[in-house]
């Protein structure tokens, strides 16, 4: 219970504060930046070298994946029968082909399955989320914007990146079955432990609602893929047709129905693909993702799936 009040009051401290202007204009730059690069990659650290690293691992790192690479095929079809622009499909490709599988994930995933489930958090997270927006996102926001990335650029933004390094290194360790001394580990755990209430604030801070008007059928779209279509697709493929069970399947389920990513947004907006409708896939997904959240938890639950 305690997760759950501080999920929801570190998101409304982040409102409440950029509301009354006591939070700096840009603030959540700064915090964005602490958690991508330094708590995620603590969180790494001291989550994957612990990880039983087996077949079922490749569910999670799977999630993120499928969820870009369906929307694309989505949003291409339907942006093609309703004759919307090329800017307009890719910034519902980008707001709804990323989960926030970090900053909204983490809490979320921490209150339910408490420390454990956070080593399958880092597999959605970096080999997912972080490595198909780095490529996949990248190539998609610039293909729609009209600009152009090579791939040497690609590469070398993924391999310069923080977290991307400090997951290799984790790998790595985990392979070889190094142990990291108690002394480092104990560090790696209190610098991670920032994360959730940083990310929260920062996602609070950035909430912002616009005013429907023709925006609003393309919204509707992007969450109704977002938070249901692709969470079914995915419960359907994992609990019905592979069979799958256990504690990592169920928070690969969990992470695939997270509202729309922050960053994946940013970068779309970045592109000029529809700024106002990436801030409103944001401060309209990421509530309602509580909502349905539930939804599909009590699925889970009542339908004899829920094993936690």
């Amino acid at each position: 219970m305690s997760n759950i009040i501080l999920l929801f009051l570190c998101l409304f401290l982040g409102f409440l504060l950029k509301k009354t202007k006591l939070f700096p204009e840009n603030g959540h730059v700064a915090l964005n930046s602490f958690v991508i690069n330094i708590s995620l990659s603590a969180l790494s650290l001291y989550y994957i070298p612990k990880i039983n690293l087996n077949f079922q691992v490749i569910f999670p790192v799977m999630v993120p994946w499928l969820n870009i690479i369906l929307a694309v095929l989505f949003f291409s079809f339907l942006g093609k029968k309703l004759n919307w622009s090329k800017t307009l499909i890719g910034a519902l490709i980008m707001g709804a082909g990323f989960g926030n599988t970090s900053f909204v994930g983490i809490p979320v995933i921490q209150s339910l399955y408490g420390e454990s489930g956070l080593k399958t958090v880092m597999l959605v997270d970096q080999p997912g989320s972080f490595v198909a927006l780095s490529t996949l996102g990248i190539t998609i926001a610039s293909f729609y914007s009209g600009e152009k990335t090579g791939v040497a650029q690609i590469i070398r933004k993924i391999i310069k990146f923080p977290p991307f390094i400090a997951f290799a290194i984790a790998v790595i360790l985990n392979i070889i079955n190094i142990t990291i001394p108690v002394q480092i580990d104990e560090v790696f755990a209190k610098l991670g432990a920032t994360t959730v209430p940083l990310a929260l604030v920062s996602v609070g801070s950035q909430l912002k609602w616009h005013k429907l008007d023709h925006d609003a059928k393309p919204l509707l779209y992007g969450l109704l893929f977002k938070l249901i279509l692709f969470p079914a697709i995915i419960f359907i493929l994992y609990f019905m047709l592979l069979n799958q069970r256990g504690e990592m399947i169920e928070i690969a389920f969990f992470e695939s129905a997270m509202g729309p990513m922050v960053t994946a947004t940013i970068i779309a907006a970045a592109h000029r693909l529809e700024p106002k409708l990436c801030n409103l896939m944001i401060g309209v997904g990421i509530p309602l993702s509580f909502i349905t959240l539930t939804f599909w938890y009590l699925l889970l639950k009542y339908s004899g799936l829920l094993v936690m």
